[in-house]
Formats: structure tokens, C-alpha cells, sequence
């Protein structure tokens, strides 16, 4: 015999089946704590012998949910943008929620009609995701349901906020280039605006003071988020400086132009200076000639780390302050191989 149409399949048909009561087969199906294993199980298999699809309406309205978050953005076509909410939305399609995603564009009153809107669609919670890593004003006060702030730091200390860990980012580009023997080191980084440009220089800084070093030239050289102006700077740089023996660049389109311009002023990299990048944007990075050494940001694990935290305040327990997400260094040859022990 063919499966049921799911049309026509009650919670009471799958409760018949599987010799359970109705209450029984909703706290089974909804994953509810109080139903053995076994019971489970011959509910679910129930429920797949007879097609069952439940009416998520209904469910929604004796639960009080409706199994929906609202994602909130300033910046849909961004390359840091783009990972997070894959991973989030990964997260909460593993937990079968639903996403309605919305692009303020970084405009504020497209932002108040967004949140009303997504309000009126009852949604259980909000994801909202900053166009950088660095402060933005609260709106929790605005939503009356939970809220997680990711890639963006909410003013309120009372709200969630889930960050990349810049300073540590900075830290483990220059202690990589420490273990390498690099000891002729610059920064070339973007605007000192930036709270990322900031912090990564902070975390950068106490490796040079546990080393005993300082960067050459004293100070960072701060400046645009381009290859021209890696270009320009690493310029600067060898001509000023030519000893220098590595560049610890801000992001990987300034250390895409520093490898260019070390290259065309007859330098090899990285036999004579080794590069680091950062953000590991993989169309840059790994085109790179030669393929660049860079800090991973794991977006994608920043998105689902803010939805672990959304579902545990959906759960009763929410958290507030920052959680800084550690990245990673990702080696390629832009730096050469680790020095040989012995």
C-alpha cells in the first residue's frame, strides 16, 4: 500500500499507530524531554509511515513560537556578511527554524520598518548582524523578544553580543611570524577609526613586548582597506626601511598590493620578506602571488555561535556581554615553512 496523503493524517492517527496518546506523540514529535527513547522512536517512525506533516500554525499557536527568527542586516552583499548568515542559517535549519531575512542597508528608518514587520509576523527572536566588528547603537529596546547581536557590538552591556577576537587575530599573525625569526617587522593596516584595525594592533603589540621588539618604523602605517594602499605603503616601506623582513598586513587586499609592490621592487616573498594577511577572503588569498598566509575569521561559526546563544535564551536562559570567537592562522606560502627544529 501507498503512504497516506499527509492531507489527510492527524496527530491522532500517528498517536493510534504508534499505541500512544495524543500528548505523548506531540511531546515525542516536538522533542520534549519527559518521552523514553523507545517511545520516540516508534513515534517518529509513525509519523514517517503515514507522511505526517505537522500544521506549524497550530503548533505555533498552542506553543507560543512560531519556529521563525528574524535576521537583521545593514550589509546583504558583503563578503563578511554573506558566511555569517550561511552559518546561521545552517544552525537554525538543523533545529528546523524558519529565517526571515531583512537589508536595512544601513538605513535607520528601513531598519524600524524591518523590525516592526518582522514583529508583526510574530517572530520568535532576532539575530542582528553589523556591517563590522566593531560598536553599534542597541535596539534591543525596541524588540520584546530575544535578541543576539553577531559581528556588530551592541552599546548595551546588557545585550549578547558574539565578536571575532581581533586582538587575539593580531596575536597569532605576529607570533607566527616571531616563530618564523622574522625579527624587521611592519603593520600596514586600514583606517585607525576601525575598532578591528585597533584591536588587531593591540594584540600585535604584546607579542613585540614579550619579544622584546618593536614594529619598524615605531608605529603602524594606517591608511585605506585597498591594494593601492598596500602598494603604496610597502613602497614606503622598503625604502625607508630596508631590512625589513616581514609585513603583517590588516586585511588580504592590502597584502595582495604589498606583495605586488615588494615583488616589483625586486624582492622575493618570502625568502627576503614573508606577509600575512587577514580574513582569509579565499578569491584574494588564495590568487595571490604567492598564495597568502592569513587570519581566518570563521564566519560562518560566529553565525551559528550566535543562534546557540538565541535558542538558549528562547530556552530561558539568556546571556549579555561579549563572546569573542577565536580565529585561526591559516598558512599558505606567503610566509614559507616553519623553521626546522633541532
Amino acid at each position: 500500500m501507498g503512504r497516506r496523503r499527509s492531507t489527510s493524517v492527524t496527530l491522532t492517527d500517528v498517536a493510534r499507530l504508534a499505541g500512544v496518546s495524543v500528548a505523548t506523540a506531540s511531546k515525542a514529535l516536538n522533542a520534549r524531554g519527559e518521552v523514553a527513547p523507545d517511545t520516540r522512536l516508534r513515534v517518529l517512525q509513525a509519523a514517517n509511515q503515514l507522511s505526517f506533516q505537522p500544521n506549524v500554525l497550530a503548533r505555533g499557536l498552542i506553543s507560543g513560537r512560531t519556529r521563525t527568527i528574524g535576521l537583521l542586516t545593514d550589509e546583504l552583499g558583503g563578503r563578511f556578511s554573506i558566511p555569517i548568515l550561511l552559518g546561521a542559517e545552517n544552525a537554525l535549519g538543523n533545529e528546523q527554524m524558519s529565517v526571515l531575512l531583512c537589508d536595512a542597508r544601513g538605513d535607520a528608518i528601513r531598519r524600524q520598518h524591518y523590525i516592526r514587520t518582522l514583529l508583526a509576523r510574530q517572530v520568535d527572536g532576532f539575530i542582528i548582524l553589523g556591517d563590522s566588528n566593531d560598536l553599534r547603537p542597541s535596539l534591543s529596546r525596541d524588540i520584546p523578544v530575544p535578541v543576539v547581536y553577531v559581528y556588530g557590538q551592541s552599546t548595551d552591556p546588557a545585550d549578547l553580543s558574539v565578536l571575532a577576537d581581533d586582538e587575539g587575530g593580531g596575536r597569532i599573525a605576529m607570533e607566527h611570524l616571531v616563530s618564523l625569526r622574522r625579527r624587521n617587522i611592519a603593520h600596514i593596516t586600514g583606517p585607525q577609526s576601525y575598532r578591528a584595525a585597533r584591536d588587531r594592533v593591540t594584540g600585535l603589540q604584546a607579542v613585540l613586548a614579550e619579544s622584546g621588539w618593536e614594529l619598524v618604523g615605531g608605529e603602524p602605517l594606517y591608511g585605506e582597506w585597498s591594494q593601492r594602499w598596500g602598494r603604496h605603503a610597502a613602497r614606503m616601506l622598503i625604502t625607508a626601511h630596508p631590512e625589513i623582513d616581514a609585513i603583517f598586513c590588516g586585511n588580504d587586499q592590502i597584502a595582495a598590493g604589498a606583495a605586488q609592490a615588494l615583488q616589483e621592487h625586486g624582492c622575493r616573498v618570502p625568502d627576503d620578506v614573508a606577509i600575512i594577511g587577514y580574513d582569509n577572503w579565499e578569491e584574494m588569498a588564495a590568487d595571490c602571488r604567492p598564495p597568502l598566509t592569513t587570519v581566518d575569521l570563521n564566519l560562518e561559526q560566529l553565525g551559528a555561535t550566535a543562534v546557540m546563544h538565541l535558542f538558549a535564551a528562547l530556552d530561558g536562559a539568556p546571556s549579555s556581554g561579549v563572546i569573542r570567537q577565536p580565529c585561526r592562522l591559516v598558512v599558505r606560502e606567503s610566509t614559507g615553512p616553519l623553521p626546522q627544529q633541532g
